[in-house]
């Protein structure tokens, strides 16, 4: 019954006897350690209390109705504190400790959602595009995974890898300064890439796995690592090399490529002169066939036999730059079909599906079948490294395997000028 005080002010009735014994500073620690136990989600049947002080102790005996004080660090039955509690104000334990400390927790529910929210999240990130055409990178999956959460949140980390990602699928960049490339793919986030972010050092670490080299620890050595993927190089110093091109037009880009191929040389072409709009056009038909390697001495063998009838040819010189990536998808879109060959070792297999995942290129004579034929004719050759999956012909990464022996481009180069010469008549 509510109460009147002086000037007509409400006051709230005295508790009743019963809730002044629940409310005894003496118990405050009781009523925290079985809040605390019953919020971990387990089945809860005794409470450990303690140490506690002779005060703590007359107190505890009065509400369970001990003959004698408890120890000091007494084990409490959850039933027996239920009955007490029961008979003093007719509520639960789980009710009362509701009351006086706060609402109970589920630890453990807490610990499965967020187990769960952990494999979904490493399930993703494994079968995400990226990861799957550049199987490379399954060596980066384990690495964060094993890492663990950032900052404990399988949200915030879900989001940096999107970003991560996101930047991996648009490498190697144009030839562009880190900010302006950061600001372009990262919704004009210009400093998100800046030395020392979290985003930054994970792209660096993925950029190390795909091209199996150690993670770079200074300055100079991260600076290098992103012009390796075409951040701030500039679009005259990031070249590629062509054999063969003949593409029609007027412009600087036509002019010297018909002008070296007639020659029977090869051009280098810069970044600078791909981009300039309107100078490539190709043929409509019949569909330009456009064959690319992965060494220059290929290139110039072709170049040394077929003179200026030498077929279109693209070399990426290992690992393909901005100015070889902007090229292969010009000559794409102008309508020509891509065939690429790269040396069978475990670079050069990445560098294979590196230029898949980035180009509509199609393998050419890269299958097991080749591989082992090649095998057959040099069966002693260095190994082949670090080895990762081939996505367009799993067999291979498991043939190499097997023989340990790398093939480079050059020990076929007969089988691939042959096939070229079929491209010439």
């Amino acid at each position: 019954m509510e109460r009147h005080g002086p000037g007509g002010r409400m006051t709230r009735p005295d508790p009743a006897p019963g809730e002044r014994t629940l409310r005894r500073p003496e118990l405050r620690s009781l009523w925290h350690t079985v809040h605390d136990r019953l919020s971990s989600g387990r089945p809860v049947t005794r409470v450990r209390l303690g140490p506690l002080d002779e005060a703590q102790r007359e107190a505890l005996a009065d509400l369970l109705g001990l003959d004698r004080l408890p120890d000091a660090r007494p084990s409490v039955a959850l039933a027996r504190l239920e009955e007490a509690v029961t008979e003093l104000c007719g509520r639960t334990v789980r009710e009362t400790v509701t009351e006086l400390v706060g609402p109970l927790g589920d630890r453990a529910g807490e610990r499965r959602r967020l187990e769960g929210e952990r494999t979904r999240l490493w399930t993703w990130l494994a079968g995400h595009d990226t990861v799957r055409a550049q199987p490379a990178l399954s060596d980066w999956v384990a690495s964060c995974r094993a890492a663990g959460l950032v900052g404990a949140s399988p949200e915030h980390t879900r989001a940096l890898l999107t970003d991560a990602l996101t930047v991996l699928g648009e490498l190697p960049a144009r030839a562009e300064p880190l900010p302006v490339f950061a600001a372009r793919v990262l919704n004009g986030h210009s400093h998100a890439l800046d030395d020392g972010t979290p985003l930054s050092t994970l792209v660096l670490r993925a950029l190390a796995t795909l091209y199996d080299t150690a993670v770079p620890q200074s300055a100079a050595e991260r600076r290098a690592l992103w012009a390796r993927a075409g951040v701030a190089d500039d679009d005259l110093s990031a070249t590629v090399l062509v054999a063969g091109l003949r593409p029609f037009g007027d412009g600087p880009l036509a002019r010297v490529s018909r002008v070296c191929a007639e020659a029977g040389q090869a051009a280098s072409l810069t970044l600078a002169q791909l981009r300039t709009p309107g100078e490539f056009t190709l043929a409509l038909a019949p569909t330009p066939v456009v064959h690319a390697v992965e060494n220059p001495s290929i290139l110039a063998l072709a170049v040394r036999r077929f003179g200026a009838d030498c077929p279109p040819l693209v070399c990426t010189s290992g690992w393909p730059n901005s100015a070889a990536i902007h090229l292969l998808r010009l000559l794409a879109d102008q309508g020509a079909a891509l065939r690429y060959h790269g040396d069978f070792d475990g670079e050069g297999v990445r560098i294979a599906a590196y230029l898949l995942d980035k180009t509509p290129v199609q393998p050419w004579r890269m299958t097991a079948a080749d591989y082992r034929a090649a095998v057959a004719r040099t069966p002693k050759g260095p190994q082949p490294g670090r080895l990762t999956a081939a996505p367009w012909d799993p067999e291979l990464t498991r043939a190499m395997t097997e023989h340990g022996t790398a093939v480079v481009e050059e020990l076929v180069a007969d089988v691939l000028l042959a096939d070229l010469a079929a491209a010439v008549r």
